[in-house]
């Protein structure tokens, strides 16, 4: 058995406290948000959209999981939860292209303000508080940019969970050196 201090397999639920987790949510929340009010929903686009927003949402949770027991798997569902991220985010580009509708500047007034409403650690429901009160336009631009800050934190997570693999092993590894230190002890 596994010393007390080092857990083989933890039931911690820690992607919960984790920032790209957090704006999963939000993505999902709005994405749903702004499909009931602005997507039609015998559009093939309604249904896309959710579920990219889900997925993205939904494989952080099986990732972060999974990768308690295989790195692998870990790296894969954190790579689809990008994909489907990106996925949506292009549903959002084209919905604005589409529409004749602008995409908010990097530098300009609404940009700035949805990046300090960022770092202020906002929860789901203090965005969508925002958006019923907005059009489609803000909305849109509210997602792609909380899309984009999503994708960027989940980049970074999988780099740096590669830079732990590399350093201290695998699940197998992890196995192997608690069974020698209980070897070791008889």
């Amino acid at each position: 058995m596994a010393s007390e201090n080092n857990i083989l397999v933890s039931r911690s639920m820690g992607y919960k406290h984790m920032l790209f987790y957090k704006k999963s949510v939000v993505v999902y929340d709005l994405t749903y948000l702004f499909c009931e009010r602005y997507i039609d929903k015998k559009d093939r686009t309604y249904d896309q959209m959710i579920q990219a927003a889900r997925s993205g949402k939904q494989n952080i949770v099986e990732g972060y999981v999974d990768g308690a027991t295989s790195f692998e798997s870990c790296l894969k569902l954190l790579n689809i939860a990008r994909g489907s991220l990106m996925e949506l985010l292009e549903d959002y580009e084209d919905y604005l292209r589409n529409r004749g509708l602008r995409e908010w500047k990097q530098g300009g007034i609404e940009h700035e303000a949805m990046i300090n409403l960022s770092r202020k650690g906002c929860s789901s429901a203090d965005y969508l508080d925002i958006a019923r009160t907005r059009n489609d336009e803000v909305i849109a631009n509210m997602a792609i940019m909380i899309i984009k800050d999503t994708e960027s934190l989940l980049y970074k997570y999988i780099q740096r969970k590669e830079h732990d693999f590399l350093a201290h092993g695998g699940f197998r590894e992890k196995l192997t050196r608690e069974r020698l230190k209980v070897r070791n002890k008889s």
